[in-house]
């Protein structure tokens, strides 16, 4: 019996070595661990080492070529990694397949039935007639029609063995068909997985290596992303990868580099290992659409990119890219230090307009790089994080927009907070590490929506608010730790920290649409002097909050001959512009909490 697509006969398919598949998918692997290996080598000896040691017009093009070749080592281990779990896949769909078979053939052997080449079964007399009491005649099955030399209906009772063998006719053909569709599948797959001829890998490359993913993805589903525990907690996931062969975890990272570089629980290493290569693969398929949106997150990755690319300069901890990817307003995990190596880890959340673009790749990724140099000056052993693993709100006409003051964002914000944060609990490798919860702006009530998940944030043990419109409580206890750890900063002339409370809501919203939050701010004031409310509850920075508020420059004014100004909301973390504050959040980063500098409650 063939198939119309492949010619596959049922001796064929039971007769196939699935093991010389997976031998050569193995084959595929060590070429992709080997390209691996050299592009490790590329980026943490030979170009630190060049950087270190060189300078001039030769070794900037050495790093160029350098960089050239590490981005062609990565593609090479992209797509090997992909022929072997296509291999794998092809493999494991096959012995289904054969088992099937198997148990088929089985079945007739155990009857003492004969399977003909061409599927057809033949089985013996049996039963005893209703004239004679003979026994009935035998027959032959076939998978492409009505079983033969039945007796005619109503005079003899029928053959015992004629459904069995029809079964199993119908078995054999449905395992072979299957086998012949899987087998012209995988041929076009496997035909598909080829790289242009050349030895530089252009960024047209990088969007074919998108879609060949994505079709291996799709064939792969029964043999890996079952397994990807999704539902279970970032402890149960951490177990599952720990539990795992060199191999299984190899043919994750090649097929699921978006699944697993985004999944709580996972190493750290990991996640950048999975995430630098999804890296590669959202360019590629973000590369050439002309929509506005696709553009914006573009520019943000390429960013994100160079600064991957470049290197940290003397006195910089390394980065590492705990996540991104491209749905909603886009997402990006970037810590300054091995998060699951240092004894104190910080994660900021940061609030309005935050997007993946690249004023984000730029200025968010500077303010945790600060944190993460200011944190280890006190302390080595420390990482700072900015997680943008949200939509935070946005306002298209600038501050004149009331999306910012609902809770939503914040409350679906806050889970995926909580669930970071329990993976970096579970991956840490010290036994009691100290970590920190920065909030800035609306991601502080981000934050605070984070700490009402199970008894407050996994892990946290400090909390610091800055520029913060209310975080969601009345009482900085009301945040799983004692207030004493909540730490606070809020900027005298920073209009957000000021918003007016709801029961200003009827006046301070139409000075918000009116004039955006200077105008909040005014009439608000107007209604309810003296409120220590703000938008989202209780103003953390004021003595009922009982939060411990430290100093911070009091930033421009918000008017002033040079118009109106919102700048002392984005000073906090800047050891240029506001070095008090800059400071203060680094030394409670680097849980030396004892030594910020405080200011009076509001």
């Amino acid at each position: 019996m063939t198939t119309g697509t492949s010619g596959l006969t049922w001796a064929q398919l039971r007769d196939l070595k699935c093991a010389e598949l997976e031998g050569a998918a193995d084959g595929w692997g060590r070429a992709s661990n080997r390209a691996d290996a050299g592009r490790d080598r590329i980026e943490k000896q030979l170009l630190n080492g060049l950087r270190d040691t060189q300078q001039g017009a030769a070794a900037d093009a050495a790093v160029r070529r350098l960089r050239q070749l590490s981005l062609n080592l990565q593609y090479v281990y992209t797509e090997c990694g992909l022929v072997r779990t296509t291999l794998n896949s092809l493999a494991h769909e096959m012995k289904t397949q054969q088992r099937a078979l198997r148990e088929a053939l089985d079945d007739a052997q155990a009857l003492r039935f004969t399977v003909h080449a061409d599927g057809s079964v033949t089985y013996p007399e049996a039963g005893e007639g209703l004239i004679g009491g003979k026994p009935l005649p035998g027959g032959t099955a076939s998978a492409n029609g009505a079983p033969g030399l039945l007796p005619p209906s109503g005079l003899v009772a029928p053959n015992p063995h004629a459904a069995r063998a029809q079964d199993i006719a119908d078995r054999v053909a449905k395992a072979v068909r299957t086998a012949g569709e899987i087998d012209w599948r995988f041929a076009r797959i496997l035909r598909k997985l080829k790289a242009e001829e050349g030895l530089k890998v252009p960024d047209r490359t990088w969007t074919d290596a998108a879609g060949d993913a994505a079709v291996v993805r799709d064939v792969a589903g029964g043999y890996l992303k079952s397994g990807i525990p999704y539902d279970a907690s970032p402890a149960a996931r951490a177990e599952w990868w720990a539990g795992l062969t060199d191999e299984q975890r190899e043919e994750y990272l090649a097929v699921y580099p978006d699944q697993i570089g985004n999944l709580d629980g996972i190493p750290a290493l990991i996640r950048d290992t999975a995430n630098r290569d999804n890296l590669q693969l959202l360019i590629g398929k973000l590369e050439g659409r002309d929509d506005e949106r696709s553009e914006t997150q573009l520019a943000g990755l390429r960013e994100i990119d160079r600064q991957l690319q470049a290197g940290r300069r003397p006195g910089e901890p390394p980065m590492y890219l705990l996540g991104i990817g491209d749905e909603g307003k886009g997402r990006a995990i970037i810590s300054f230090g091995n998060p699951d190596a240092a004894r104190n880890v910080a994660a900021y959340v940061p609030g309005l307009n935050t997007s993946l673009d690249k004023e984000f790749a730029e200025g968010d990724l500077k303010r945790a790089r600060d944190t993460a140099i200011g944190a280890r000056y006190y302390d080595p052993s420390s990482a700072a994080i900015v997680w943008l693993g949200y939509d935070a709100p946005q306002s298209p006409d600038g501050w004149h927009s009331l999306d910012v003051m609902r809770d939503e964002r914040a409350e679906k914000g806050g889970m995926a907070f909580h669930q970071f944060m329990g993976g970096l609990s579970a991956t840490n490798e010290n036994s009691d590490p100290h970590m920190t919860a920065i909030g800035h702006s609306y991601g502080s009530r981000t934050v605070g929506a984070a700490t009402q998940h199970g008894g407050g944030i996994p892990g946290v043990d400090d909390i610091v608010l800055v520029g913060s419109p209310g975080v969601g409580v009345d009482r900085a206890e009301d945040l799983g730790v004692s207030k004493e750890h909540v730490f606070v900063g809020a900027a005298e002339n920073d209009v957000v920290s000021r918003l007016p409370s709801k029961q200003q809501s009827v006046v301070g919203a139409a000075g918000w649409v009116a004039a955006g939050p200077l105008g909040a701010r005014l009439l608000g004031d107007a209604a309810d002097q003296g409120d220590d409310d703000l938008w989202f509850g209780r103003d953390p920075a004021s003595r009922s909050f009982g939060a411990r508020r430290f100093q911070v420059d009091d930033g421009p004014q918000l008017v002033s001959s040079g118009g109106l100004s919102i700048d002392a909301h984005s000073r906090y973390f800047d050891p240029n512009r506001d070095a008090v504050s800059a400071n203060n959040i680094a030394l409670v980063a680097a849980g030396r909490p004892g030594k910020i500098k405080t200011e009076e409650y509001r």
